[in-house]
């Protein structure tokens, strides 16, 4: 075994779950284990299960098969330390967060997660004094100072998956059909499954739609003899007048009693594009198929570059960074540099540049 500046190492996934949750603890665990000789203590459910102090001790055992495996073994949740639900009020637990990391004789803390799990380990490392490592997680792709995250490349396989085979049906009816994907604010995956998917329209939050615009686009392919279209669109996909892909409005209850249902997403925009082209539309919403099942090949090497090069930096003592995928390497950035921001899709991107080049429309 080769030398290590840490001896003991805490793990924990956080926030929304998503395929390579396990290939990255695998990563990590194999590398920190097997090469440097450290303890892994995992924490069960997030950041809650870090202040309610639930573990598990992971060997090699634990981590044997779990490559190809969907979801996490250590289980996840969206609570935050310093926000936290307990015994029905919030309150700020970043203490006993930091009181049980320290209980464990714990080195550095290694957090798995998408934007709001950067920002409550820097949070950690700021207000509880726990050094921290984290790796970028999410299908959104958002995660600041990464070209990619893990995840990602399974979400839109399952996406494009899903155009592919909403195409025969679309053709088959000559309808228009409005397929939602995830992405409340970065359109990355809409984007890419768009493309990949050879949809007609694409709408993603970057660029706010035109609903005229779109409509125009759909009646020229019906005038050209196209007799059905494609619409992608993410989640948080937002018109110039306010339209949101999201559930744009409220309606009362069938019987117009009781709080008001929340639309289902991508409704109204469907609703509104039929009404403007006279076309039979339908909507399909993805919802959490996108971020189930096994991770792609891709996703699998990804995590194991990132699991691995954590190992690495750990045995170095590099703490509170985020190991970062940049040009094929995995190198560490400064975790103050990654909190608090999202990567967002340019407007001059090579994609979107691509996506006008083959006649989609972007709704503008």
């Amino acid at each position: 075994m080769k030398k290590s500046k840490t001896k003991c190492i805490g793990i924990l996934t956080a926030g929304g779950d998503c395929p390579g949750l396990n290939a990255a603890i695998r990563g990590v665990a194999k590398a920190a284990l097997s090469e440097y000789g450290m303890k892994v203590i995992g924490f069960q459910d997030g950041f809650r299960g870090l202040v309610e102090n639930r573990t598990i001790i992971l060997n090699d055992s634990s981590v044997s098969g779990i490559l190809t495996l969907g979801g996490t073994l250590l289980g996840t949740s969206r609570d935050k330390p310093h926000k936290m639900l307990m015994g029905g009020e919030k309150m700020d637990m970043t203490q006993a967060a930091a009181d049980n990391v320290r209980r464990h004789q714990i080195d550095c803390l290694v957090c798995l997660g998408g934007g709001g799990t950067q920002k409550n380990a820097m949070r950690l490392h700021e207000k509880g004094g726990v050094d921290v490592l984290t790796l970028p997680k999410t299908i959104d792709n958002d995660v600041a100072e990464t070209d990619v995250t893990f995840g990602f490349d399974t979400a839109m396989n399952i996406a494009t998956e899903a155009i592919d085979r909403l195409h025969t049906t679309a053709t088959s009816h000559h309808r228009i059909i409005v397929c939602e994907l995830m992405g409340h604010d970065a359109g990355w995956l809409a984007l890419g499954a768009g493309i990949a998917g050879g949809a007609d329209v694409i709408l993603i939050p970057e660029l706010p739609f035109d609903l005229d615009v779109v409509a125009e686009h759909l009646l020229e392919r019906r005038r050209n003899g196209k007799r059905f279209s494609i619409i992608a669109v993410a989640e948080g996909a937002e018109a110039k007048d306010g339209l949101t892909a999201a559930g744009g409005g409220r309606s009362s209850n069938a019987e117009g009693t009781g709080p008001p249902v929340q639309e289902p997403h991508a409704s109204r925009l469907t609703r509104e594009l039929q009404r403007l082209t006279g076309i039979e539309a339908r909507v399909t919403s993805l919802g959490h198929v996108q971020r189930g099942g096994a991770p792609s090949p891709t996703d699998r090497l990804y995590c194991t570059l990132l699991g691995t090069k954590a190992g690495e930096l750990l045995a170095d003592g590099r703490y509170n960074v985020m190991v970062a995928i940049k040009g094929g390497r995995c190198e560490a950035v400064p975790l103050e540099k990654v909190a608090g921001k999202k990567k967002l899709v340019p407007k001059d991107h090579p994609w979107v540049h691509a996506a006008r080049l083959v006649d989609t429309c972007l709704g503008n």
